[in-house]
């Protein structure tokens, strides 16, 4: 859950004030069904393979050196963008803090969280999986508070509009917010002993992250409505008092950093593991690739997200079920679990992200 609600929360509420939250509610149970699907399946690829692998690995295992190195591309690139996502807003919500206070101006900030960030990454699995359940609690406690807080200026009138020219804007945004599926090689090593558990988890993960998200949306745009801005935050402060406004960017700094973390150790383990790249490096390429593409003026998260979710998490999706298929019969392991899906669903599902994948480069870039 810590891995899952981070910076692509924050897009919800301003793609909610073009479709309502109805449209949303659809976009949320299609996409949460079919992010549990795809990421059970890997799930299930991780228990039958003996070796420790993250996606390149697994493909190059199953489906040969091609297959190694597309997933490279989308899961590595994936990656970069989305801890350059998470610097990006979570910097700018600790700059929105700390100015006023410290001075400074919100580029120092930025590197400030980058720099927390990469120190805590180098420790690896066990100092995150720590951070994680800490920030997630006192996340959640803030949204209590928020709506608390905020609950008498909500107007629902908010909530029910729609312009068919969005209908299709929330889908890389959402299938980006939900995703899960490069930590569960983590929750693997975590569950050691336990290894029939990864499925509830993912489940149970996935199934509150998107609900959730979902009380966030309703929260924000309940509240501001048609001034709900890009990043979410910024609108509330024309409707609520200066400390509840702390509060929700101190909820955002919780929630980019505890999914810049293992966003960060995934990439590097990535580097280390499947292509055998020292440890420190990997460490030092999988921290400063993102921050350099900051430099260069890469600041557009709403749209980075959004081509993440929907071009580059769908190349892994595809992959994924192809190595799916394979490890059913070439697996060296009895698994915890297994699916047994009729084939016409499982290339239905292959067919689903290729066409979301052409609508967000058709959308973004036509």
């Amino acid at each position: 859950m810590g891995h899952i609600i981070g910076v692509g929360i924050f897009s919800l509420p301003f793609i909610a004030s073009r479709v309502g939250i109805w449209t949303m509610l659809f976009y949320f149970l299609i996409l949460g069904g079919i992010t549990i699907l795809f990421e059970l399946l890997y799930g299930e690829v991780i228990l039958r393979t003996r070796e420790k692998h993250r996606l390149p690995g697994y493909a190059k295992k199953y489906l040969g050196g091609w297959a190694k190195n597309l997933a490279l591309f989308s899961s590595g690139l994936g990656l970069i963008i989305a801890v350059l996502a998470y610097i990006i807003v979570g910097g700018g919500f600790l700059g929105s803090i700390l100015v006023p206070i410290l001075g400074g101006n919100s580029t120092l900030y930025v590197y400030t969280f980058f720099v927390l960030g990469a120190f805590l990454i180098f420790f690896g699995v066990k100092s995150i999986a720590r951070v994680e359940s800490v920030m997630l609690v006192f996340f959640l406690i803030i949204l209590g508070l928020i709506f608390y807080k905020g609950a008498s200026v909500i107007n629902p009138v908010h909530l029910f509009v729609f312009d068919s020219k969005y209908l299709f804007l929330p889908y890389g945004a959402i299938l980006f917010s939900l995703a899960g599926f490069s930590v569960i090689p983590e929750i693997r090593e975590y569950l050691i002993e336990k290894p029939k558990n990864l499925r509830k988890v993912i489940i149970l993960a996935t199934s509150l992250a998107a609900l959730i998200s979902l009380f966030f949306v309703f929260i924000i745009l309940g509240i501001t409505g048609s001034e709900t801005t890009p990043e979410a935050i910024a609108g509330l402060k024309n409707h609520l008092s200066n400390g509840i406004v702390v509060l929700v960017l101190l909820f955002g700094v919780l929630a980019t950093f505890t999914s810049f973390l293992t966003c960060g150790l995934t990439l590097k383990k990535i580097l280390w593991y499947d292509f055998k790249i020292n440890k420190h490096i990997s460490w030092a390429l999988a921290c400063f690739l993102p921050i350099f593409l900051f430099i260069l003026g890469l600041t557009d998260f709403i749209k980075i997200i959004s081509i993440s979710g929907g071009v580059l998490l769908a190349i892994s999706a595809i992959l994924m079920i192809f190595i799916y298929l394979k490890a059913k019969t070439k697996g060296d392991l009895e698994p915890a679990y297994s699916l047994n899906l009729p084939k016409i669903l499982v290339y239905s599902l292959i067919i689903f992200f290729v066409i979301g994948a052409a609508y967000e480069l058709i959308y973004f870039f036509l």
